[in-house]
C-alpha cells in the first residue's frame, strides 16, 4: 500500500474521535458522573465490591462517604492475592498483567494491576487520542508516511502464577495492536531487550536507516539515545539523519529543563513538541494544542478523578473534591477510580489547573518529591522552570539534578542543597547560582519570604557533580532504563548523600 494512501487513511480512522472528544468537552462532569456510576456497577460482586456495598451506591456523596482514599500499601494485600491467581477481589474481569513500577518514591517495587479494559479503553485509546488530536492541529503531517521511534522501559515480561509484570511500556509492546507495531521502530525484540546498553547499541543500529518522522519516549533517556546516535553517525544534527522529522511525544519527566538541547539537536523552526501526562495507573492527559504547556484532561477512559488541594493534603482537615469543584492555579493530590478496580487510590502526583473550560493541567510534581521543610512549599514546577531559566541566562546546560535540605543545626539557618551534573557548564558559577535562587523566589512567595534577608534559609549550595554521576547512581540501584526517573526533590538527604558518597567513585 502506497504511504501516502496510507496516511491518508489513517488520519481519516483517527479523525474520527474527534467528535467524541467533542462530547466530553461539552458535558465533563456529565461524562464523568455517569463513568463513576458504571465503575462501580462492574465491580459490585468483586470481594471490596461487597464489603463496601457498592450496590447500594447511587451518588457521589454516598460513594466518597463509604469508600476511603487508598495508598497503594493498603491495597497491596488484594493485588498481591490477585498476582498469587485469585481474581474477583477488586474488579470483574480477570487481571493477568501488573505493570512494575520504578519506585522513585519507595525503594519497594510496586505492581499496579492492569486489566483488559484498561489495556484497550485507556492506554491504547490514549495512544491514538495523541496521534488524532495532533493531526487534527496539522493537517499537512506526513506522519505516518514513516515510523515513530520508540523508547520504553528495559525490562522483559516476566511471568509469576500465570500472571504477568513488567515495565508499563513492555505490557504495551507485548499486547500492541498490529497497526501500532507496523508502525514504530526499533523492532518488538529489540525494545524488549533488558540489559540497558546493549539495548541503546541496537536500538541504534536498528533504526539510523529508517525513515523516522516522530519520538516518543522520556526526555532525559532520549537525549541520551540521540546524542549517542549523533556520536555514531558523526552527524551535526538529527534532522541529518532523518530529514522528515516533525514531532517528539515526550512525558514521564518536566521537558523545561531540556528544551534547548532539543532544538538544539533538531534545528527546524516547524518542528513539533507533544506532551502527554500518563502512568501505570493510567493515560491521564494529552497537550491538545500546537505550542503549549496546557495538557486536556481525558475523561472519557475508564477514570473518575477526585482531587486533594495540597494545603490540607495530609492533616486533620483534608478534604477530597470532584472534577467539578477545582479551581485555578491550586496545586491538587490526584485521587482516581479506575477500570482496574482502584478504587478511590492516591496516585502520588500533584498538579495544577490552568483552565476549566475544558480542563487543563500542567503536572506540577510529586506528594512526596517536593520541600516543605521551612514553611516553603517548594514544587518540581518551580526547581524545573528556574533551572531553565539560570541555564538559559547562562547559556548552560544540564543532565539531570535533585536537591536535598539542609537542616538548621542551632547555630545555622537551613537551606536547599543541589546536585547539578552539567552537559555544558556556566562559565559563572556564583552568576548561575544567583539566576536560580532569584527566579525561585520570582516563582514562589513561600520560598521568597523564607529567602527574605536570610531569615529563615540561607542562599542555595550547588555540588557540580562529576561526569556520569547520575547514569552511575541509576545502574548501581538497577534503575537504568526508559522509565526510571532520578527523584528530583525531597525532605530528606537521602539521595542526595548517596550521590555524594559516590561523587569521587568512578563505575567502569
Amino acid at each position: 500500500m502506497p504511504t501516502q494512501l496510507i496516511n491518508s487513511f489513517a488520519s481519516w480512522v483517527l479523525k474520527q474521535r474527534i467528535h467524541q472528544i467533542e462530547l466530553f468537552l461539552k458535558y465533563p462532569n456529565e461524562v464523568q458522573e455517569e463513568l463513576l456510576m458504571n465503575l462501580i456497577a462492574a465491580a459490585k460482586n468483586t470481594e471490596l465490591g461487597k464489603k463496601y456495598d457498592y450496590a447500594s451506591i447511587k451518588s457521589y456523596a454516598t460513594f466518597a462517604e463509604r469508600i476511603p482514599i487508598a495508598t497503594y500499601e493498603e491495597l497491596q494485600p488484594y493485588i498481591e492475592r490477585t498476582r498469587q491467581g485469585e481474581q474477583n477481589i477488586f474488579w470483574e474481569s480477570p487481571i493477568k498483567w501488573f505493570a512494575k513500577s520504578s519506585g522513585t518514591t519507595n525503594a519497594k517495587s510496586k505492581f499496579i494491576p492492569v486489566s483488559y479494559e484498561a489495556l484497550e479503553d485507556c492506554h491504547y485509546k490514549g495512544s491514538k487520542d495523541l496521534l488524532c488530536l495532533y493531526l487534527s492541529n496539522n493537517e499537512n503531517s506526513e506522519l505516518f508516511t514513516g515510523k515513530s521511534l520508540r523508547l520504553g522501559g528495559s525490562s522483559q515480561i516476566y511471568e509469576d502464577n500465570n500472571s504477568f509484570f513488567g515495565d508499563l511500556s513492555a505490557i504495551l509492546i507485548e499486547n500492541m495492536p498490529i497497526w501500532a507495531e507496523f508502525s514504530s521502530t526499533p523492532s518488538n525484540k529489540i525494545s524488549l531487550m533488558s540489559e540497558w546498553e546493549s539495548k541503546m547499541a541496537a536500538i541504534i543500529n536498528e533504526t539510523k536507516r529508517e525513515n523516522v518522522t516522530s519520538f516518543a519516549g522520556v526526555p532525559s533517556w532520549m537525549l541520551v539515545l540521540m546524542n549517542k546516535m549523533l556520536e555514531e553517525t558523526g552527524k551535526g544534527n538529527l534532522l541529518e539523519i532523518w530529514p522528515n522529522l516533525e514531532v517528539y511525544f515526550h512525558g514521564g519527566v518536566s521537558f523545561n529543563p531540556y528544551r534547548e538541547q532539543y532544538q538544539n539537536l533538531l534545528p527546524k523552526k516547524e518542528f513539533k513538541y507533544y506532551e502527554i501526562y500518563n502512568a501505570s495507573e493510567g493515560f491521564f492527559a494529552i497537550q491538545d494544542l500546537n505550542h503549549s504547556s496546557d495538557l486536556l484532561l481525558m475523561l472519557d477512559y475508564g477514570i473518575f478523578y477526585e482531587f486533594i488541594p495540597m494545603d490540607t493534603f495530609g492533616t486533620p482537615n483534608q478534604k477530597v473534591i470532584r472534577l467539578a469543584d477545582v479551581e485555578l492555579n491550586k496545586n491538587y493530590a490526584i485521587v482516581i477510580t479506575t477500570n482496574s478496580g482502584l478504587f478511590r487510590y492516591l496516585v502520588g502526583d500533584t498538579v495544577r489547573f490552568t483552565s476549566l473550560n475544558p480542563f487543563r493541567i500542567r503536572v506540577t510534581g510529586r506528594t512526596k518529591h517536593h520541600i516543605n521543610v521551612f514553611g516553603e512549599e517548594l514544587m518540581v514546577e518551580n526547581t524545573d522552570q528556574a533551572l531553565a531559566k539560570a541555564c538559559h541566562i547562562t547559556h548552560a546546560e544540564i543532565i539531570d539534578y535533585t536537591v536535598a535540605p539542609i537542616f538548621m543545626d542551632g547555630k545555622e539557618k537551613g537551606a536547599h542543597e543541589w546536585m547539578i551534573e552539567f552537559k555544558k557548564k556556566p562559565a559563572d558559577m556564583n552568576v548561575f547560582q544567583k539566576a536560580l535562587d532569584e527566579t525561585l523566589q520570582t516563582l514562589n512567595s513561600d520560598y521568597e519570604a523564607k529567602r527574605y534577608n536570610n531569615m529563615t534559609l540561607n542562599p542555595l549550595v550547588i555540588n557540580v557533580a562529576r561526569e556520569h554521576l547520575f547514569y552511575d547512581w541509576l545502574k548501581d540501584n538497577n534503575k537504568l532504563g526508559g522509565q526510571h526517573k532520578i527523584p528530583r526533590l525531597s525532605n530528606q538527604r537521602d539521595y542526595l548523600e548517596q550521590l555524594k558518597s559516590m561523587q569521587e567513585k568512578v563505575i567502569v
